[in-house]
């Protein structure tokens, strides 16, 4: 698949615009998915468990493998069924709005072939969270084998009034809650003015709590959702333990850690100056590094899903090694094609690898 990919359905992606090859990919898996949906039903299994890995039981929910989908990919919850067939133990769709909204102006996708990375200003676009949830109450009834998360977002005409913004999103999670396995909370991508200001202690805190209320009112019991926080690279240690420690204290069971960065450090793309969010192997350091402080000042107890420039084996053991749980790609799909998902699961999911996490050995 790699090579197939590589020297064949590649080149013909990067003939067209980053945003057009994306929404063709989006079509096909979509068409994809109805095949795997199909199989699904008929008792196939999907979800990949690599020969001598034992799968992990988090948030309430057994992960076949520890390698996911990062939000982005699949932002209307199109092809739910088809990430396990690849290979992945579980993927985040979204991220979702209350809103319908468009984002930004195009083009506001870039590819940077020669860093391998991406840069977007897509802005929350999307259906909106009453029309994704209609389509994925559908789709869900034939269970995907692997755990489904849901990011959510504010929508932009809420953005920058605090009250405004906890009941937007508490509205979205209700929406949504009966669809996820885990909810995160977006307060992280550079692409809505303001967004990024909900990372302050007094704000996470509200918003955190509000989604955990709408989340206990759907009446699910034991299956109710964890709620998580997907945070910036860009926030220096002292803010980020600040928001984490209010967001854990306010009921959030985990982390997503880390969005995509405004640092330009190292590129050598001539694209690089594109206003964006920046993805790939130049975040990677950073990601491995918040991992670290996060699990460090919060603890065994705190859930924490490393993402940022994994690419092969030894980054997404990188990641675990610091303190992550599970580890979530996206950008390297991109260059590297749908085979790198079910060769990392593989690789991670080794009996040794296993066995050192388990006492703490790095």
């Amino acid at each position: 698949m790699s090579l197939l990919y590589r020297h064949l359905l590649r080149p013909g992606f990067f003939w067209v615009d980053a945003e057009t090859a994306h929404h063709a990919v989006l079509a096909s898996l979509r068409f994809a998915n109805g095949a795997a949906r199909l199989a699904a039903a008929a008792g196939l299994p999907l979800a990949t468990t690599p020969r001598g890995y034992q799968p992990v039981r988090l948030l309430g929910r057994l992960f076949p493998n520890r390698i996911g989908l990062a939000a982005g990919m699949d932002k209307n919850g199109v092809a739910p069924h088809i990430w396990a067939y690849l290979g992945l133990g579980f993927v985040e769709i979204g991220t979702v709005t209350w809103e319908p909204q468009a984002g930004n102006p195009r083009p506001r996708l870039f590819r940077l072939a020669s860093d391998e990375a991406l840069i977007n200003r897509l802005g929350f676009p999307g259906l909106g969270a009453e029309n994704v949830a209609r389509r994925l109450d559908r789709l869900l009834r034939t269970n995907p084998g692997i755990p489904i998360g849901i990011n959510i977002g504010a929508s932009r005409s809420v953005v920058g009034d605090a009250s405004a913004e906890a009941r937007d999103q508490a509205r979205t999670a209700r929406q949504m809650g009966r669809q996820a396995d885990f909810l995160v909370v977006n307060v992280s991508s550079p692409n809505t003015p303001g967004l990024r200001d909900q990372q302050a202690p007094e704000r996470i805190t509200r918003l955190v709590e509000s989604v955990g209320s709408a989340l206990v009112s759907l009446g699910l019991g034991l299956t109710t959702p964890a709620v998580l926080v997907k945070l910036s690279p860009d926030l220096d240690d002292a803010t980020m333990i600040a928001v984490a420690r209010a967001a854990t204290a306010a009921g959030a069971a985990g982390f997503v850690a880390v969005n995509t960065t405004l640092n330009r450090k190292d590129l050598h793309s001539p694209l690089a100056a594109e206003a964006g969010g920046l993805s790939g192997p130049a975040l990677h350091a950073r990601a491995t590094e918040v991992i670290g402080l996060l699990r460090r000042d919060l603890g065994q107890k705190a859930v924490l899903i490393g993402v940022g420039g994994v690419q092969d084996g030894r980054s997404a053991r990188s990641l675990l090694e610091a303190g992550a749980d599970l580890v979530e790609l996206y950008t390297a799909l991109v260059y590297q094609g749908p085979g790198l998902a079910r060769r990392l699961a593989f690789e991670v999911g080794s009996t040794g690898f296993i066995r050192s996490l388990a006492a703490g050995e790095t």
